[in-house]
């Protein structure tokens, strides 16, 4: 397989943003899946984990260079509320707005795979994959308003089980033991865009 050096140790897919929305999904090592990202109507970016609960908040450095990303984002300048000691247990004291964009969270009435997570980011509604679902992928982002998200489940390859399958109608591969035994696991394609990596016995 011929090789091109590729050195980006986050990727990121974009997906149009209107409103609050989801914006891009990361992944560290071209392996795994880290964080997906919604943007709000007045420019913030809420970061959350793959199981729902939030890693960060802040904006976009501003004048970057195209195709520049910084791991963590800028600190945000506006108002930020918590919920108080009168809300359910399972959200007390997390956040509850950002400038004008109100999030919610399950209760802690509902199963341990939505029970605190974040139900809507303003007017945008997150769903989970339940625990009748496949046990890899159990307790994930299953949709972010019309934008699904799909897993590769306990009978896939090890590789890459339980990383994203597909996101919306953007699908992704991974190089498994099969294709590239020294680049296992890494993306081999996002939708129609493929990727290929040096190994160990390329020339440094």
């Amino acid at each position: 397989m011929k090789k091109y050096l590729l050195f980006v140790p986050i990727f990121l897919i974009n997906i149009t943003a209107i409103s609050q929305t989801l914006s891009k999904v990361m992944f560290t090592g071209a392996t795994t899946l880290a964080s997906f990202s919604f943007i709000t109507d007045q420019q913030a970016i809420i970061k959350i984990s793959p199981d729902g609960n939030i890693i960060e908040w802040g904006v976009e450095r501003q004048n970057a260079p195209v195709g520049y990303y910084e791991k963590n984002l800028m600190p945000y300048m506006g108002r930020v509320d918590y919920y108080g000691q009168e809300s359910d247990i399972a959200f007390r004291g997390k956040v509850k707005n950002i400038g004008t964009c109100t999030i919610t969270y399950y209760s802690s009435s509902l199963p341990v795979e939505q029970k605190g997570k974040i139900k809507s980011i303003g007017n945008l509604m997150l769903d989970y994959y339940m625990n009748y679902d496949n046990e890899s992928y159990r307790g994930k982002l299953k949709s972010a308003g019309s934008t699904s998200i799909s897993y590769f489940g306990s009978y896939d390859n090890e590789a890459f089980r339980g990383q994203p399958k597909s996101i919306g109608n953007t699908a992704i591969t991974y190089y498994s033991v099969f294709d590239d035994r020294y680049n296992k696991g890494k993306i081999k394609s996002i939708g129609s865009v493929p990727f290929s990596w040096y190994n160990e016995y390329d020339r440094k």
